[in-house]
C-alpha cells in the first residue's frame, strides 16, 4: 500500500517529503499452534505535503488501498485500515480509513 500511496501523489503531481514520508505497520495474528492466521493489518502513515495540496492528497489516500495488489489480493479474508498523519504547513491532521479528517493534537 506504502507504494501505491506514493505512485498516487507521484500520478496527482502532488509535492511530498520523500524523505519524510513513512509506514509503520501492524499485524494481529489469532489462533493457537499451528493453525493461526492474520486477522488484520493496519498502515500508519506519516506525510508532508504543501496546504494546498490537501484535497488531493486526501482523494489519493481515499482511494489508494484499490490501486493495491496486496489488498485486493487479501479483502475480505483480512481487515485492512490505515490512518496518516498529514502534516500541511503548520497545521496536523489526522485521517482514516473510512472515516473525515481530524485535527491532530
Amino acid at each position: 500500500m506504502y507504494g501505491t500511496l506514493r505512485g498516487a501523489l507521484a500520478g496527482r503531481k502532488i509535492p511530498f517529503d520523500r524523505d519524510g514520508f513513512s509506514a509503520t505497520v501492524e499485524g494481529r495474528i489469532v489462533g493457537v499452534g499451528k493453525t493461526i492466521r492474520i486477522k488484520s493489518i493496519h498502515v500508519h502513515y506519516e506525510l508532508a505535503v504543501p496546504p494546498e495540496s490537501r484535497e488531493a492528497t486526501e482523494r489519493a489516500l481515499a482511494v489508494h488501498p484499490q490501486g493495491c495488489p496486496a489488498h485486493e489480493s487479501v479483502q475480505g479474508a483480512i481487515d485492512v485500515t490505515w490512518d496518516a498523519r498529514l502534516k500541511l504547513g503548520e497545521e496536523t491532521i489526522v485521517l482514516r480509513s473510512g472515516m473525515e479528517s481530524s485535527p491532530s493534537r
